[in-house]
């Protein structure tokens, strides 16, 4: 292989792999029976590559592979070590565990990965791998990782011309993993890094769009997610610990909708359009449904959530700092006091999720404080949702205020029949009904003096009410 800037360099048997492949490739050349060959996009032209047998516990597992990209930052330590030291056994032990885990959450098994191992051991392997001659997977990692655990002892694969570079492995592994077959799709977050850094390498938006048979503005989509991500991960850094790209696996749905939904809202306010992201983001990051953050609007905060927030959450920093807009690296103004207040709430609910999600690294002290914080918040957001929710099917009929009345009036004369029948069994608290019954009167004044302002020309009902709240105060 030939050394370039930015690669891993050689693992420490790749001169005896070398000797093996050579051989076995010889092996094949001059015997008598049926080659197997794979074709493979090579330097922009197809070519074809011999298929060997090699002892899968000779090869070595790609550090460089995009599968498990986002995935290497569940352990900032062996992250590091993977760095330093790709090919030791530390390493290569990592990247095993990863290459089975689950892509949002690596603590566990990936029930992918169980179902390829069983699949190898019903009907054996089907598609060949592709290594180097040094005995580098450049495709197959996670097919190697399943039959080392089923005790095979060999695996077929194709292997890479001689002069091959770093590189080349990385645009051949995205070519093969863009092929239409049964090889798992690349996680979510993975498809991101990798779509943007094709973007850094030089290539057009366009042609990095063709190659993962998406349209160009998906992929500016994709991309424009993945600045929000990082922004998200850098903001909830706090003492030593912060979120990860991957811990956003499973936002893909919610994060598509806060894209369209600002792109649209942008059009004509790009204030309103951050407010409405923030409000979204910080419920995308309390894990709220796709359904409950599409009641999420500019005005949220500001008509549901702020009076049910505690004073804590509710400051804003005193002097917020320009900002890029993600997507385009363009410099805005400073945020608006609203935006900024939306900001400083997200930016408390990543820091203590951050905290909450490394509760095994953080003392305890701090794991209740943020575990406090984050519940609050979470509490708070999920009231706000019940009645925007009410109001986003009200605002379908456009009748708000008569709706909610109605409603009242309902509750009222559920209200009726149970004290009715809480009087039979002498059971009423008469306290406690009586402070509702004050509670009511100073809603129905606050709703006499509101009908002032916004009704002119009042009918009958709305006449009595201003009539019943003028003899109640005199």
């Amino acid at each position: 292989m030939i050394r370039n800037v930015g690669d891993f360099g050689l693992p420490p048997h790749a001169a005896k792999n070398w000797e093996v492949v050579e051989k076995r490739l010889n092996d094949v050349a001059v015997g008598s029976g049926l080659q197997e060959t794979l074709t493979i996009e090579w330097r922009t032209k197809p070519q074809v590559v011999q298929v060997i047998d090699m002892p899968v516990n000779s090869l070595y597992y790609n550090p460089g592979t995009h599968r498990i990209r986002a995935q290497r930052s569940y352990d900032p330590q062996l992250d590091r070590r993977l760095d330093e030291a790709p090919w030791s056994e530390d390493s290569q032990n990592y990247l095993q565990h990863l290459l089975q885990a689950e892509p949002s959450d690596p603590s566990k098994r990936d029930k992918d990965f169980d179902a390829l191992k069983q699949s190898l051991a019903d009907f054996k392997q089907n598609e060949p791998g592709l290594i180097t001659r040094e005995g580098i997977l450049v495709n197959g990692n996670t097919r190697a990782a399943a039959l080392r655990e089923l005790g095979v002892e060999n695996i077929r694969v194709a292997v890479l011309p001689d002069s091959c570079t770093w590189a080349d492995i990385n645009k051949v592994e995205l070519s093969l993993q863009l092929r239409h077959d049964t090889r798992r799709p690349y996680s979510y977050i993975n498809r991101l890094l990798t779509i943007d850094e094709q973007v850094e390498s030089g290539r057009p938006l366009k042609e990095v769009a063709r190659d993962f048979r998406i349209r160009e503005s998906t992929a500016e989509q994709d991309l424009w997610v993945l600045v929000c991500l990082r922004d998200l991960s850098d903001r909830s850094s706090t003492g030593g610990v912060q979120l990860r790209l991957l811990d956003f696996e499973d936002a893909q749905e919610r994060l598509r909708e806060v894209h369209r939904a600002y792109a649209k809202e942008s059009k004509t306010d790009t204030q309103k359009a951050e407010l409405l992201k923030e409000n979204r983001l910080a419920a995308i990051v309390m894990n709220f449904s796709k359904t409950d953050v599409r009641l999420i609007e500019a005005d949220f905060r500001g008509r549901y959530l702020e009076h049910r927030l505690p004073d804590e959450l509710k400051a804003a920093p005193a002097a917020a700092p320009a900002r890029v807009i993600p997507g385009i690296g363009r410099a805005v103004k400073a945020d608006v006091p609203q935006v900024a207040a939306a900001r400083a709430f997200t930016d408390s609910v990543l820091r203590a999720k951050a905290v909450v999600r490394a509760k095994e690294k953080v003392p305890s002290a701090q794991l209740d404080a943020a575990t406090s914080v984050f519940e609050v918040a979470h509490k708070a957001v999920e009231d706000a949702l019940e009645p925007a929710g009410k109001d986003a099917r009200v605002r379908k009929r456009k009748q708000a205020a008569p709706d909610r009345l109605n409603d009242a009036c309902q509750d009222i004369e559920q209200c009726i029949t149970d004290m009715v029948l809480a009087s039979a069994s002498r059971s009423l608290d008469e306290e406690a009904l009586d402070e509702a019954v004050l509670k009511l009167k100073a809603t129905l004044r606050k709703l006499a003096q509101a009908t002032t302002q916004a009704i002119e020309v009042p009918g009958e009902g709305v006449e009595w009410l201003r009539d019943a709240v003028r003899q109640g105060q005199a």
